[in-house]
C-alpha cells in the first residue's frame, strides 16, 4: 500500500476540504413538507436512541479502491475504526479528539472529532436540522431513506448522505462528498447494535506501538 493511498483514506475521514479544479455539486437547503419533517424527526429518535454499534464495514474511495473492517462506536463521543490488512490504519474517537495510526509506518496524528463526518453520529443529542446542521435532500425509494446533510455555515462545502432501510427504520450505509465533489462510501455489514463494548477499544494511546526505551 503506497504512502499516496494512505493519504487519500486518511483525507477521506475530514469533512473540510480546499476547493478543487473540478466542480463539485451544489447543495442548498431543502424545504421539507409535513411529511419530511415526520421522517426526519423519526430518524432522529431512531439516531438518538442508538447507544452502542459493533459492525463490519466496507468501503469505497473515489478512486474505486475497496477496503473492509470493523467498525465500533460509542456515544457520546467514541469510534473506532481498524481497517483489514493490508491497510495498516487505525482510528479511535475519544473525548472530541481523534487519533489516526499508521501501524506501518509508526506515525501518529491527532485532529479534532468535529472534522469527522462520523462526528455527527457521536453526538450526545442528534439534530440533523437546526444547529450547524441541516438537510439539503431527502430521498425516499421503496424500504430505503436517503438524508444528506450540509454544514448550515456553508453547504457547498461537503455533503454526508446517511441512508436506511425503512420500516423498520435501520442505518445501513453513508457517504462523504468532499468539496471536490468526490464521493467515499461505508457500507455497514451486519451491524449489531446496542451491545456491550470493551472501553479498551477506545483507549487509543494504548495501541500505538511505542518506540524501544534507550
Amino acid at each position: 500500500m503506497t504512502l499516496m493511498l494512505r493519504s487519500i483514506l486518511f483525507a477521506l475521514m475530514l469533512w473540510y476540504a480546499a476547493g478543487g479544479a473540478h466542480a463539485a455539486p451544489k447543495f442548498e437547503p431543502a424545504r421539507l413538507s409535513a411529511e419530511d419533517l415526520a421522517d426526519v424527526a423519526r430518524v432522529e429518535e431512531y439516531l438518538n436512541g442508538i447507544r452502542t454499534l459493533r459492525s463490519r464495514f466496507f468501503q469505497v474511495a473515489p478512486s474505486g479502491a475497496q477496503a473492509e473492517g470493523s467498525l465500533f462506536m460509542a456515544r457520546p463521543g467514541k469510534l473506532r475504526i481498524a481497517y483489514d490488512p493490508p491497510l495498516p490504519i487505525l482510528i479511535v474517537a475519544h473525548d472530541k479528539t481523534v487519533g489516526y495510526y499508521d501501524r506501518e509506518l509508526k506515525q501518529v496524528q491527532y485532529f479534532g472529532s468535529d472534522q469527522t463526518p462520523a462526528a455527527v453520529l457521536l453526538r450526545e443529542k442528534i439534530r440533523l436540522s437546526g444547529g450547524d446542521l441541516t438537510i439539503a435532500r431527502l430521498e425516499r425509494s421503496p424500504g430505503a431513506l436517503r438524508i444528506t446533510l450540509v454544514q448550515a455555515a456553508d453547504p457547498g462545502h461537503g455533503a454526508l448522505a446517511l441512508v436506511f432501510a425503512d420500516k423498520p427504520l435501520a442505518l445501513r450505509k453513508w457517504t462523504v462528498t468532499d468539496a471536490q465533489g468526490a464521493l467515499t462510501d461505508v457500507a455497514l455489514l451486519a451491524p449489531e447494535f446496542g451491545v456491550a463494548l470493551e472501553p479498551k477499544l477506545f483507549l487509543f494511546d494504548e495501541m500505538v506501538e511505542k518506540p524501544p526505551a534507550n
